[in-house]
């Protein structure tokens, strides 16, 4: 099997691509533009596996004749911070709509199965727990970045309908832990970050108690190898999702290990009293197994932090 893997030097894509777990796996297509010029995504790739590297954008001409020796395509490549999408629309537009179209077609002109991740903040719902299968009104996006990802649902499913693309759809939580090549604009990320290195942590006004999905990120590897081993493009949608956490929660974690870190409560362009959890068990379900947890993924990254800051000292638990 050969896979291509867009945006594979990013958060999730540095660590599949150091963890990946495929059957009959012959080539690994790495496609990734450097924007964010993660060069040491690539350091110390495992050995064993046919790499090749290409410096390209994804909607470069190159692009279909990797999808034309590819079984699968992983697209990965998107702008993924959902409160800065409101400053860089043409930016969304691009990478998370246009280059979605381009690959997209690509796939289904070529036969190959695209794995699209998507997100659990297309959710915008007033029920307590939500499925893949709510009604549109439970979509509301909050953010360009959300909208973006709806828009890509929607696109694969008319596409699937009019030239036979198969692909699966998962709607991944917010990621948390340790890669390589990790941002750290997402919220359990930002707040360990802001805590080791002496900052408050910032906290939207309106979210300390509402209940959001999670994901572990060895939990979104895991479910990448997953689906590609289970040969499952069905064209459905599935969630994917560690475990639901209020931010109250994530911080009395982190207090737990730094006790001095302060609480900044800031305005943010995503404000709503939204407070909801997304099901997993269509997934598990299918026999995906989670095995993330919080408190690991927290002091992980906390530990690789450890000097930055020597004057905020961690504390340790038997």
């Amino acid at each position: 099997m050969n896979i291509c893997i867009t945006g594979a030097l990013g958060h999730i894509g540095s660590k599949l691509i150091r963890n990946l777990s495929i059957d009959n796996l012959e080539k690994v297509y790495i496609v990734d533009n450097f924007l964010t010029q993660r060069y040491a995504s690539l350091f110390d790739l495992p050995d064993g596996i046919d790499f090749t590297f290409y410096e390209i954008d994804v909607q470069s001409k190159i692009m279909k004749s990797i999808v034309e020796k590819s079984d699968v395509l992983v697209h990965l490549a998107a702008v993924t911070d959902a409160e800065k999408s409101f400053e860089r629309a043409d930016e969304v537009e691009k990478i998370n709509r246009k280059a979605l179209e381009h690959v997209a077609d690509l796939c289904a002109e070529k036969g190959c199965s695209l794995l699209f991740p998507s997100s659990t903040s297309v959710y915008g719902t007033q029920e307590k727990v939500v499925d893949e299968d709510c009604s549109g009104r439970e979509l509301k996006p909050q953010s360009p970045y959300a909208d973006s990802k709806l828009f890509g649902e929607r696109l694969l499913a008319e596409l699937a309908d009019k030239k036979g693309l198969k692909y699966v759809t998962l709607r991944i939580g917010t990621i948390f832990g340790y890669s390589i090549g990790m941002r750290f604009h997402t919220a359990v990320n930002k707040f360990v970050w802001q805590a080791s290195t002496g900052r408050p942590i910032t906290i939207w006004t309106t979210a300390l108690h509402q209940k959001r999905p999670y994901c572990d990120l060895s939990d979104c590897v895991r479910s990448l190898n997953f689906f590609i081993n289970k040969n499952c493009f069905d064209n459905q949608i599935y969630n994917i999702v560690t475990a639901n956490f209020t931010v109250q929660h994530l911080v009395n974690v982190i207090k737990k290990y730094l006790p001095e870190i302060n609480i900044s409560f800031v305005d943010s362009p995503i404000m709503n009293q939204l407070s909801y959890e997304v099901s997993n068990k269509k997934s598990t379900e299918l026999g995906l197994t989670y095995q993330g947890n919080l408190e690991a993924g927290i002091i992980d990254t906390m530990l690789k932090l450890r000097n930055v800051n020597t004057g905020i000292k961690m504390r340790t638990t038997t």
